[in-house]
C-alpha cells in the first residue's frame, strides 16, 4: 500500500464510505483526536516496558489477574495487557467515527461491551487503591504521567465527538465509551504508581 496518494493535497480527505470533507471538518477533528490519544497510550506502553524489570517480550504470563500490591513485572504485564485492548478498540472508534451513520460501508461500531468492560476495569483497579479524599496532581511515574496526559486527550476527544454530535447523528456509544475511558486511565494512572510504590501528590491550593 502506498503511503502518499496526493489525494489530499487540495486540504479534504475522504470518509469510510462517504463524501469528501475538509480536514479540519468536526468528523475529522473527532477521530483524529481520538488517533492522537492512541498514539499517547503508545508512548505510555514505552515507558512501562522501559521500567518493567525482565525481559518485557517473554510471555511467562498476562498478569491479568495481578494487584497493584504483587509482583511489579506481573503488574506491567497487566497494565500493557490493558493499554493494548484499548489502543485496538480506539482503532475500531476511530473507524465508527469516520464512517457516517447513513453509509452502507462495513464497520465494526461501538457498543455496549466495551464501555461495561471498562466499568469492571475501574473497580478492579480501585480495589487495590485508598480511596480519593483530595485532588491529586497529574504525575508519579513516566507511565503514570503518560496516563494522566492521555485522559486530558481523552476528555478532548469527547468534546470533538459532543460537537460532532451536535450536528451529525452519531453512534450514541461513541461518547460514553470516551467518558469512560477517562474515568479509566485517571484510575490506571494512580494504579501505576501504586505498584510502583509512588505517592500521588495532593493538590495544595495556592488561597
Amino acid at each position: 500500500m502506498k503511503i502518499y496518494t496526493r489525494t489530499g493535497d487540495s486540504g479534504e480527505t475522504g470518509l469510510f464510505g462517504g463524501p469528501r470533507v475538509s480536514k479540519d471538518d468536526l468528523r475529522i477533528e473527532a477521530y483524529g483526536t481520538v488517533d492522537e490519544l492512541n498514539s499517547v497510550l503508545g508512548i505510555a506502553r514505552a515507558a512501562l516496558s522501559a521500567a518493567m524489570p525482565g525481559k518485557f517480550s517473554v510471555p511467562d504470563q498476562t498478569g491479568e489477574s495481578a494487584s497493584a500490591q504483587s509482583s511489579p513485572r506481573a503488574g506491567y504485564l497487566r497494565l500493557d495487557a490493558w493499554m493494548e485492548r484499548i489502543q485496538n478498540e480506539l482503532f475500531d472508534l476511530g473507524a465508527d467515527l469516520a464512517t457516517p451513520l447513513e453509509t452502507k460501508a462495513s464497520v465494526n461500531r461501538m457498543t455496549k461491551e466495551p464501555v461495561t468492560a471498562l466499568e469492571n476495569d475501574i473497580d478492579s483497579f480501585e480495589e487495590d487503591l485508598q480511596p480519593l479524599t483530595a485532588f491529586i496532581l497529574p504525575g508519579g511515574s513516566m507511565t503514570a504521567a503518560q496516563l494522566h496526559a492521555a485522559r486530558t486527550i481523552c476528555r478532548r476527544a469527547e468534546r470533538r465527538v459532543i460537537a460532532l454530535a451536535s450536528r451529525d447523528e452519531i453512534n450514541n456509544f461513541a461518547m460514553v465509551y470516551l467518558n469512560r475511558l477517562s474515568d479509566a486511565l485517571f484510575v490506571a494512572a494512580r494504579w501505576v504508581n501504586a505498584l510502583s510504590g509512588i505517592q500521588d501528590h495532593e493538590w495544595t491550593s495556592s488561597r
